[in-house]
């Protein structure tokens, strides 16, 4: 009896890490809607054999979860109306460094939270904001301002082929 539950434990480990791997890598902050609710789902079916309900029928039913995923994935590929439905669409905080107060409330999302978030990305002003979302992963995307813009690369060497062209001509 001992040993049937080790073979189990052992086999769930094994299966599960394979169903999980088939189902893909996001991280948690990265998934869907639908696969938050698979993950959520596979953990307690797979500890279900351990309670004597059938090892096989678990590994079953994970894969079926996990194929409707697929399934959910690949309709919102070709149903754009259908990706809306089940993923949703970013919302818009930040419109030309104004908060879009309205669209916080339907996020509930608070000024603090929304500054604490904005100070992780190395935001430090709201005005610095050309417009910011939430997007449908939790995380917000923005676009500074052309004078909030760190410097490029480029131009940086622009600079310096002025300051070298100002040498020049005044030497």
């Amino acid at each position: 009896m001992q040993l049937d539950i080790v073979w189990k434990a052992v086999l769930i480990v094994i299966m599960g890490t394979l169903l999980l791997r088939i189902a893909g890598r996001n991280s948690i902050s990265k998934l869907t809607v639908s696969e938050l609710v698979l993950m959520s789902t596979i953990g307690p079916l797979l500890s279900r054999p351990i309670e004597n309900k059938g090892i096989w029928t678990s590994f079953g039913v994970a894969l079926i979860l996990i194929l409707t995923v697929f399934l959910f994935q690949f309709l919102k590929l070709k149903f754009v109306p259908l990706e809306c439905l089940l993923t949703g669409k970013p919302t818009i905080l930040i419109e030309d460094g104004n908060l879009n107060i309205e669209n916080m409330k339907k996020t509930r999302l608070t000024t603090e939270n929304l500054n604490m978030r904005l100070h992780q990305l190395g935001i430090t002003s709201i005005e610095d904001i050309e417009w910011a979302s939430l997007e449908v992963n939790g995380q917000i995307g923005y676009k500074l301002k052309p004078n909030s813009q760190p410097a490029t690369k480029q131009d940086i060497q622009n600079l310096m082929r002025l300051i070298e062209t100002k040498i020049l001509e005044s030497n």
